[in-house]
């Protein structure tokens, strides 16, 4: 008799919750109370909550119902129930990941170095160390892996893995001098290959490409942040001011916790995840995007700690300092320099990226000698595993491999 396969655990998300809840509870009430206590000669709003009211307005004037305060808690209302709305529905989605991964041709505590197959040159990309490393792999359709291994190349993704007790203890040396260097090595038995970072991924592969240039072919850095302070100091600053108050979680688990960690994505933008899940709640659940949303957010709340030291050494050194770009970022003793790279470079910069501003990543295009920037009509998610990656990336990146001449 044939035991069914386990259900899949109930879905946590949107991570974490009670800081989005309370985020959308709080813009209500602000919202209701400052309209109570106002009167239309003291507004003085920006231009987007101008037109908001002004369609208020309008619409009370047809309908002849209330004042402006009421239709104010009226919105806030529909707007919260949709918020519920489409929190249910992405929880109770039928839709789950079940890709079987690929064999892993080499592994260290908890990394693997996954072989996607393939003909052709040997690509290892690297990601985040705080994101699950399947946005690269996320459902069928929808990865850049099994596109590439059917473009003429031989896409390896490295997966970090959840850090163990080793591992927590690791450095950003440790991590690119030590892990990375020994997965690549492994990656080029036979030659050197590609190396392709996505996100801090790029940061840790740049470090590596420049410390092991004879492993490394070429480089392609996806959505990298480099320069922390290009699109205001005082966000990034103010990112890094929060350290001291983590400690307590550092010292406790050694790693950043991931609700810690989501918190910290939630400050670029605290309330856009509200409105992606109102606009959730208005689609049809069976259709293309609705699975779309549900693969990304599985994938979103499905992270990973980091590392107490990593995480001392990206707020502190990255976000604080800005070392990176001041040329004060240093891997075992060394200096992490783009413009000392001899390799070809391909450097994407997504257009509509919310979570690294272009700003902070087209400076490695121009002190990379020789670099290629592509501009993905996309954004930082988008680019990797959306709809129309296909054509924002995945192509043009196997492309420009494809020109390099690798045999």
């Amino acid at each position: 008799m044939t035991t069914p396969p386990a259900p899949p655990p109930p879905r946590r998300g949107p991570r974490p919750l009670l800081l989005h809840l309370t985020l959308a509870m709080l813009r209500s009430s602000a919202s209701v109370a400052a309209c109570a206590t106002s009167n239309s000669a003291s507004w003085n709003w920006n231009a987007a909550t101008a037109a908001q009211a002004q369609a208020l307005l309008e619409r009370l004037a047809r309908t002849g119902a209330g004042g402006l305060p009421q239709a104010v808690l009226q919105e806030a209302l529909t707007a919260d129930r949709e918020l519920i709305r489409g929190i249910a529905a992405y929880r109770r989605h039928p839709w789950h990941r079940d890709l079987p991964d690929p064999a892993a041709i080499w592994s260290e505590g908890g990394s693997r170095l996954l072989d996607y197959g393939g003909a052709g040159p040997v690509v290892l990309f690297v990601p985040s160390l705080v994101n699950r490393a399947y946005v690269l792999d996320l459902a069928p359709g929808l990865s850049m892996m099994r596109h590439l291994a059917g473009a003429g190349l031989r896409p390896l993704l490295l997966d970090w893995g959840w850090p163990g007790e080793v591992e927590r203890g690791y450095t950003l040396t440790d991590y690119i001098a030590g892990r990375l260097e020994r997965a690549l090595a492994a990656a080029a038995a036979d030659g050197p290959v590609v190396l392709a970072g996505y996100c801090m991924g790029g940061n840790l592969a740049l470090a590596a490409a420049l410390r092991r240039p004879e492993l490394v072919r070429a480089l392609a850095l996806l959505a990298t942040p480099w320069d922390f302070h290009a699109a205001g100091a005082e966000p990034a600053q103010a990112l890094a001011r929060l350290l001291p108050l983590a400690e307590p979680l550092l010292a406790f688990s050694r790693t950043l916790p991931v609700d810690a960690l989501q918190l910290l994505f939630a400050m670029l933008d605290p309330w856009s995840i509200a409105r992606k899940y109102r606009s959730f709640a208005r689609l049809d659940p069976e259709g293309r995007r609705a699975q779309l949303f549900v693969a990304l957010e599985d994938w979103l709340n499905d992270g990973v700690p980091l590392a107490a030291p990593v995480a001392r050494e990206c707020l502190a050194g990255w976000y604080g300092e800005n070392t990176p770009a001041r040329g004060a970022w240093r891997v075992a003793g060394l200096p992490v320099l783009p413009q000392a790279l001899r390799r070809p470079a391909f450097v994407a910069v997504p257009a509509r990226d919310r979570i690294v501003a272009p700003e902070s990543a087209e400076p490695l295009a121009l002190l990379i000698p020789g670099a290629t920037l592509h501009r993905p009509a996309a954004g930082h998610i988008g680019m990797a595993a959306g709809s129309q990656a296909a054509a924002a990336l995945w192509q043009p990146f196997a492309d420009w491999v494809a020109a390099l001449g690798i045999v």
